[in-house]
């Protein structure tokens, strides 16, 4: 058997056993035999394989891409046209952490700008996912790593929203193919005010060039912005005077969907937003 080196996405559909994804091939697009962008689907990390199963609609958790996503319209010369050290990576995990206050904001941060992926955009904080981890381990770990701080699983009660199929560079106007992710958004609610948690907040500078605390209606403005076209931001300058860093640039794709998610949430609480 093959050594496991890194926790990759695999594919269970009509009760086949599950297979490593492809690195070409569409996550989403695997579950559903028309262009639709969303699915849903079931998952589970098990023997450090992330492992994403066909269900019934209403009984999974939300999957979805960008409708410019690269391997909706790769065609297939181009797919073979993809370095091979490039296709052997593969679909990697990544956890994203919805942190979300006793008063209802939630945090995210900017990525910093010499970073080679995404540099200089708006995301909650996250990343990887290491061998034998726990989803909710792993985001914890991202947490402290970018952030400075520090919550146990006890101090928090997690809930997965939905899962992100993430390409970068993100649309093929911007070049093929070099990253393919499934990003698993997770909300955590806190018994801390913003405010308390902004007392321990201690970015990590080689990662994190910004911090924000989000509401309800913030998010609104936020995911009201249409993406897709190239040079399209959405701009968080002089709606959020509470931005640290300069240089504001967009808010992520996959994070308006997850903050979409998270105000689906708000509104099934029953909570004003």
């Amino acid at each position: 058997m093959e050594k496991v080196t890194k926790i990759l996405v695999h594919l269970s559909k009509n009760n086949v056993a599950p297979q490593c994804a492809r690195f070409v091939q569409s996550i989403t697009g695997h579950f559903t035999e028309t262009l639709d962008d969303e699915v849903e689907v079931k998952c589970s990390l098990e023997n450090n394989r992330f492992i994403l199963c066909d269900c019934e609609k209403g009984r999974g958790i939300p999957l979805k891409r960008a409708t410019f996503c690269p391997f909706k319209y790769l065609s297939v010369a181009e797919a073979a046209a993809i370095p091979l050290d490039v296709q052997s990576r593969g679909v990697d995990v990544g956890v994203a952490i919805l942190l979300q206050s006793a008063n209802q904001k939630v945090l995210l941060t900017r990525r910093a700008s010499s970073l080679r992926i995404f540099p200089n955009v708006w995301v909650p904080p996250g990343g990887h996912v290491e061998l034998d981890e726990r989803l909710l381990d792993a985001g914890l770990r991202e947490l402290r790593e970018e952030t400075g701080l520090k919550l146990d699983p006890g101090d928090v009660s997690a809930q997965l929203l939905g899962l992100w199929e993430s390409v970068f560079p993100p649309m093929l106007s911007r070049g093929m193919p070099q990253r393919h992710h499934v990003v698993t958004y997770m909300l955590l609610n806190t018994s801390l005010t913003h405010q308390q948690l902004q007392a321990s907040l201690h970015p990590e500078p080689a990662e994190v060039s910004g911090c924000l605390w989000v509401d309800a209606s913030l998010v609104k403005a936020i995911v009201s912005a249409v993406d897709g076209e190239e040079g399209s931001v959405t701009p968080l300058e002089g709606l959020a005077p509470t931005i640290s860093g300069e240089d504001v640039e967009r808010v992520s794709t996959g994070t308006k969907y997850a903050l979409e998610l998270w105000l689906k949430n708000l509104e099934g609480q029953g909570t004003r937003c």
